[in-house]
């Protein structure tokens, strides 16, 4: 009696089986690059500073001169140097010189000679005196000039205070500039990153036919 073959006998295919999903080094560095720093790693602010005669206030973040505030960031640098008022040195030397001419002619009297030479020597005085002129340059604009009159002393070391607060504001952006376009970068790979390749699905062989 003939005996009918055995059907083959496939096994179903097997799923692959893929690696659980982790976290990786591009998405770590991206995590760390957008975590904000720990409160103690911050620098305290520093204290709010002032002239003597409130004409300048110096905070952590800003600059008020004559009431006019300015951003530390709006700043390139500052400075400060001595004057001397040139019109009142041509007028105090005109009216002196004038005063002696008049009196040497006999054409003024001892009393008014005396007034107009202590007139005189004032204006002369006053523009000797002069003043601070204090100058800050601003980014992408003019100028600014600023008239402060007082010890020279005085605003040298607000203005040395100011230089490096403007420097240091400016460290700081530059910093916080860096680590968010790390951050975007940092997730712009890891968008970009290819998937892992899956296991290829392998079948088991079909068994032979068994002979007759």
């Amino acid at each position: 009696m003939p005996v009918s073959p055995v059907p083959a006998i496939t096994s179903a295919p097997t799923p692959a089986i893929l690696p659980p999903a982790t976290a990786g080094p591009v998405a770590e560095t991206a995590a760390e690059a957008a975590a904000p720093l720990p409160a103690s790693a911050a620098e305290p602010p520093a204290p709010t500073v002032q002239s003597p005669d409130g004409r300048l206030v110096l905070t952590a973040t800003s600059l008020t001169v004559l009431g006019q505030a300015f951003g530390l960031r709006e700043l390139e640098r500052a400075e400060v140097q001595p004057v001397r008022w040139l019109l009142w040195y041509l007028l105090g030397g005109l009216g002196l010189t004038i005063i002696l001419l008049l009196f040497l002619n006999n054409w003024l009297h001892t009393l008014p000679t005396m007034a107009g030479l202590l007139a005189t020597a004032l204006m002369l005085l006053y523009g000797h005196r002069g003043t601070n002129r204090l100058r800050l340059w601003l980014l992408g604009r003019e100028v600014a000039h600023f008239a402060l009159p007082g010890d020279l002393a005085t605003w040298q070391r607000l203005v040395g205070e100011l230089n490096r607060r403007v420097s240091r504001a400016h460290d700081q952006a530059a910093a916080e500039t860096a680590a968010l376009l790390a951050a975007l970068e940092a997730e712009r790979t890891a968008a970009e990153a290819p998937e892992p390749a899956t296991d290829a699905h392998f079948l088991d062989p079909p068994i032979p036919n068994a002979p007759a």
